[in-house]
Formats: structure tokens, sequence, C-alpha cells
């Protein structure tokens, strides 16, 4: 690996500025977008010269901004002041300031522009911004990987070094020469038909939706005519056009995951490095991220019944942000593990597999009101609207004993698997019908605790509890009242007494 002087300010690589000019001429292109679009429409009617020479100008000062962006941007690291710094800005310039002790997270990126220009982009974040603090579009992989080393090296220095851990993790100076995981194409394959239906079912949705609406704006009128959908529906059996409606939107969910889950995990690797997780992943878009343990604030192990016949599970890992928006976008996923590569990852994480421990469940009142919000009420509304707005509405009543099963299958599966496990160290919510999340946390990255009990909860004895960390919320409901308080007490003694270096 070459050795970079780092002290002294480091500008990115040559190609950077055709990196600037393509990421300009796309920010250019969206603030423009309604002048393209009236040009699209209107293209006879627009003078072919002026369309010319101004699409030349916008060209000939994108070039030029960011060939200034590339000369007024640089790096450099600050050893003394154990700082990361960089400047940026044309006329407004900026410096930012990164202190190495409060890094959460480097990247190490490649878009698809980047990669036809043999470059890639190195983020890094902390937890006092919604948004990455020091990004580098365009440096070379071996200067990227020097970078990262050296950011690491600096932050070993504030680590007990005393710590027999420690020594051991700072003694490693290279990743692993293989990877100690390495998740298959036909892994990934397994992924993409068993997970995230009600994601790749919604995106479906609002793509039709989407394109319906601007079809029906553009032919100003309905794409179904009322005649022929009343042919239709007189032709067909309604039971057989539902079964082929189904099948037809669960065979394109499935082929909508599998794209997904293939093009953005394609040749997932971990390896080890400095006692760190190094991820490398991305089809068209390489993503590479680096996971330190002391940083992690929630682990999610999440499988369903299928997938625990393949033998496979996906790991969510949230480390430290800013805020709860930025929660989901956070959150690294690795997927297709085994069990024995999860214990493998859990071990690297917390150097011990978690344990269950004593187990709090919730009350049947949960049960209850969960059935009344999700059951009750919607089918109120429905009956009130076809008795009093639309009698039509009653044509679909036969929908209703479904609804009501799958509704209540949900339920009481979420409520059977619905519990929160404590332990020595370790503090687990178990909740989910079909995909069952265990979501992990140490006490001792409890920011703080926020406990509720409704007044006429108080004779019953339950209320709930929501443990706030850097990474997001834990939160359990209506369990033992008087448990969930001495285990409070206990956390918040740990919490006081704790000196571990996890910020």
């Amino acid at each position: 690996m070459i050795k970079a002087d780092f002290s002294q300010p480091q500008r990115q690589s040559k190609v950077g500025v055709l990196v600037m000019f393509f990421y300009t001429l796309q920010k250019s292109l969206r603030a423009l977008w309604p002048m393209l679009v009236i040009w699209v429409f209107k293209f006879d009617e627009v003078n072919k010269l002026y369309l010319a020479f101004g699409t030349v100008a916008v060209i000939v000062l994108v070039g030029f901004v960011s060939y200034l962006k590339y000369l007024n941007f640089t790096f450099f690291l600050d050893e003394e002041n154990q700082e990361f710094i960089v400047t940026e800005g044309i006329l407004n310039k900026s410096k930012t300031t990164i202190q190495l002790n409060k890094i959460q997270q480097v990247n190490i990126n490649q878009s698809l522009i980047q990669k036809f220009v043999g470059v890639y982009a190195l983020d890094v974040d902390t937890a006092g911004s919604s948004k990455k603090e020091g990004s580098i579009k365009a440096i070379s992989h071996e200067l990227a990987l020097e970078l990262k080393t050296r950011l690491l090296e600096n932050e070993g220095k504030l680590i007990d070094t005393d710590s027999e851990t420690a020594q051991s993790a700072l003694a490693e100076a290279h990743p692993e020469e293989h990877p100690f995981i390495k998740i298959s194409f036909i892994t990934l394959l397994k992924v993409g038909i068993t997970s995230n239906y009600l994601r790749s079912f919604g995106l479906l949705i609002l793509f039709v939706s989407t394109i319906y609406e601007n079809i029906s704006n553009f032919t100003e009128g309905d794409v179904l005519e009322e005649q022929s959908l009343e042919h239709y529906i007189d032709g067909t059996s309604i039971f057989k056009g539902i079964l082929m409606l189904v099948a037809f939107l669960f065979l394109i969910v499935l082929i909508i995951n599998l794209v997904r889950v293939v093009f953005k995990y394609f040749d997932y690797k971990i390896a080890k490095q400095k006692g760190s997780l190094l991820l490398s992943y991305g089809l068209l878009n390489t993503k590479s991220t680096i996971i330190k343990p002391e940083k992690v604030q929630i682990t999610t192990i999440t499988r369903n019944y299928f997938q625990k016949k393949m033998d496979i599970l996906e790991i969510k890992i949230k480390q430290a942000t800013s805020g709860e928006p930025e929660e989901k976008k956070s959150a690294i996923e690795i997927p297709g593990c085994s069990e024995t590569e999860r214990d493998q990852i859990l071990k690297l994480l917390f150097k011990s597999i978690p344990e269950k421990g004593v187990q709090l469940q919730p009350n049947f009142r949960k049960l209850v009101f969960s059935i009344f919000t999700t059951i009750m009420i919607p089918l109120s509304l429905y009956f009130a609207f076809a008795n009093w707005i639309e009698p039509q509405a009653f044509e679909f009543i036969y929908l209703v004993p479904v609804y009501i099963v799958f509704i209540g299958l949900v339920l009481y599966f979420g409520f059977r698997n619905y519990r929160l496990f404590i332990s020595d160290n370790f503090i687990i919510k178990q909740s989910g019908a079909w995909d069952v999340d265990h979501e992990i946390i140490e006490p001792m990255k409890i920011q703080a605790i926020t406990t509720s009990q409704l007044f006429w909860h108080k004779k019953a004895d339950i209320g709930s509890i929501i443990l706030h960390t850097a990474g997001g919320n834990v939160a359990f409901q209506l369990g033992d009242f008087t448990r969930i308080k001495r285990y409070v007490n206990l956390w918040l003694y740990e919490i006081e007494t704790s000196d571990s270096n996890w910020m």
C-alpha cells in the first residue's frame, strides 16, 4: 500500500474534474427539469439555434464551475489536534473540521460514473449531523484505503492500550487476505425470494399508480372505460380474476425483489480489519463500509419461516446517528447469513453471543387494543360508508371474512412473538408476525429511558418503556410495570458507572 503524507493539503484525483463535471451537471439538470420538459414537448416550436447555444453555454458554465470546485477542494489530517479537515467552495469557502474520536463510519463507495473513470468516493460520518460531514468524490482506491487506515490508526491512539482487546486489535495492521464471510449469488437469490415483500409491493403500487395517473392526465380521461370494465367483469369469473391478479402481482414483486437484492448486494464480502468489520458489496454502485464494534448501537437479526428452512437470515446494524429520520437510512444490512456466520459476526461485535435471559411478556390488553384498532374500527368505517354513502360497496362484503382471518392471524402471531429478554449484558426485543426481529442492545449504550403508564393501567400494573440510543429507539409496551421500573433503576446505575468508549 502507498504511504501518503496527509498532513499536507491533498487534492482529489486529476480525473476529479470530470467527476465534478458529471455531478454538477446532474444537479443542474435536476434544477432545470421543467425547462427540459417544455423543450421536449414543444421541440418543433423552439428556436433550434437558441436551443443549441443554450445547451453549449450550460455545458461550458458547468465545466468552468467544476474546475473551480476541483481547485478549491482540499483535505488533510491534522495529527497534532486529532482532526480531519476538508476545505471547499468557490465564492463561499467552507472549512469542515472533524474530530477523529467522533467519527462513526468511513465508507468507500463507487458509483457508476466513478467506475467509468476509475476513482472512488470516501465519506466520513459522525453522530453530530444528519449528513456526511466529509465527502471526497474522486480518490484512487489505494489512497482511499490508506486514508481510511490512517483515520483508524489515529482513533486507535485514543483507546486504552493497556487493554488486551485493544492491543490485539491494534496489532492487526491489514485486513485478512481472504474475507471470512462471502455471500454467494445463490444465497442472494434465496434472500430475494424470501424477504421484503411489503417494500417491493409498495414500490410496485406506487409505480403503477404514477403511470396510470400520468396516462390519465395525458389522455384527459379514464384509461379503463366503464363499459369495457363491466364487459370484462361479466365475461370472467371474479374469483378467477382475483387469483390471476394475485399471482401476477406476486410474480412481479418477486422479480422486483430479486433484481433489487442482486444489484445492491452483489459480491458481498466481510473481512476483519483492526478489530472492525470491513464490508464491500454492489454491482453498479460499489460500496465499502467499516463497522466498529464500539460504535454499534442496535443489531437486528431478522428471519421468517422460509428463511429458517433455507438456513439464512438477515442482520441490520445501526451505528450512532443524529436523529430518528436517519435511522433507516443508516442501517447497514448483511443479507443471507447462516447461523454459523451470524455467531461469528456477533462475537466480533459483542465479544460473545447474546443470551436472552429473563423474559417479559405483554399484557393481553395489547392484543385487544390491536384488534380494536385494526379490525373493529376499519370494518365499522366500511359498513358506515356502504350503508350511508355508497351502497355498492356491499358488493365486496365477501372479502370481510378474509380480512378478519388474515389480520387476526397477523395480530395473534405478532402478540405471541412480542417479548423482551433481559440478561446481565444484553437487552433483546423480539417482535414480528412473519418476519421475526430480534433487536439487540447493550445497557451501557443507552442514552435515556422513558417509562409511561396510563391511569387506567395502574390497577393492572402494566406500562411501557422506550430505550433511547444514538442509533434509534427500542420500545416495549404493556409489560409488568413493577419489573420494568426495577430494571430501569439497574440500567441507569450501569449507565452512570460505565466508562465504555463507544462515542
